[in-house]
């Protein structure tokens, strides 16, 4: 038999503090009882009854798996390119801590769900650069985007059609893709500011070559101040500069593609919906393995253990005769 948990310093609390309220117990009854002058014969019993079933459900807390059970399990392969606008915007702190930490944050939380894929990462502003190849290894990814900043480009306006493209590029190199048959997703991170001239374009072509665009917008519509070393960023003439998500144009460059767009703000948080929408694009089939697996029995200790708690609110100690 093996243990889908292993015995901790709290399971091993409860049983101490069982059998030292038990102790406790017995020895309260027993001296009732000879003040009264009365018979404990099931106390005993009851005591065996409670020890056994006690005994029954901490079992069934560390989950017993014994026999085996044949499971198909199916590894399909898709190509996904996270590419992320670093722009200086993306500082802009009305997502705390910033709209790139939180980014940072969720994309870490994100990638074991597709651990059968590669993933690469692309950065961007006015000019795009592959940060990671597709890859296997998500160790390697979560250290390159634990490590982004928005000093790592060049900042001046941002091209999303400059980013697009080098993706569709990456998908499209023969020597980059295991298989034709990949499937090849873009997930375009950004606030949508400075939106670029070509990005539509670009956008149609993902289409037509049978790539998924999926844009995740962060920021919110209020919009946020974009923190610098000597406060916020400002204007030339002096004024604040507040800068806010642009859903409507994410949204119609969503549409171009034949896409779809999700958002991460204050308020809302669609990484559920995406993580659903893109394990749901059906990728190559890699493998197809039967395994035996051990079975969680927990259920069988769990309702002989409830039987015996029936049996022992039936019996009944009696301390006094009349």
């Amino acid at each position: 038999m093996n243990w889908y948990y292993e015995i901790t310093w709290w399971e091993y609390g409860l049983i101490g503090l069982f059998i030292f309220f038990y102790i406790l117990y017995v020895i309260r009854t027993t001296r009732k009882a000879k003040q009264m002058h009365s018979s404990t014969s099931g106390l005993a019993a009851k005591a065996m009854i409670r020890f056994i079933y006690f005994s029954l459900l901490m079992i069934g807390l560390l989950g017993p798996t014994f026999g085996t059970l044949r499971k198909e399990v199916k590894a399909v392969g898709r190509d996904i390119y996270l590419v992320v606008d670093l722009s200086k915007s993306m500082d802009a702190t009305d997502i705390a801590p910033s709209r790139l930490e939180r980014v940072k944050y969720e994309l870490t939380r994100w990638l074991p769900n597709f651990s059968s894929d590669r993933i690469g990462l692309i950065i961007f502003s006015n000019e795009a650069f592959v940060q990671c190849p597709l890859t296997y290894d998500q160790n390697a990814l979560r250290l390159f985007i634990e490590t982004l900043r928005t000093d790592l480009v060049t900042q001046s306006s941002t091209d999303l059609a400059a980013a697009l493209n080098l993706a569709l590029k990456q998908h499209q190199d023969k020597k980059n893709t295991s298989t034709q048959k990949q499937a090849k997703i873009i997930i375009l991170i950004t606030d949508g500011e400075d939106f670029g001239e070509e990005a539509e374009q670009v956008a149609h072509k993902i289409e037509e070559d049978g790539l998924k665009l999926f844009m995740l917008g962060v920021g919110t519509k209020t919009g946020g101040k974009i923190p610098t070393t000597h406060g916020f960023k400002q204007t030339p003439g002096g004024k604040t500069v507040i800068t806010k998500l642009e859903a409507e144009h994410l949204q119609l460059l969503a549409q171009h593609a034949n896409g779809q767009y999700f958002e991460l703000s204050r308020i809302q948080n669609d990484i559920p919906a995406l993580t659903s929408t893109v394990s749901k694009v059906e990728g190559h089939l890699q493998d197809t393995r039967k395994i035996d697996i051990s079975s969680n029995k927990y259920y069988y200790f769990l309702i002989c253990a409830l039987m015996l708690l029936v049996i022992d609110i039936m019996i009944a100690v009696t301390t006094i005769h009349l």
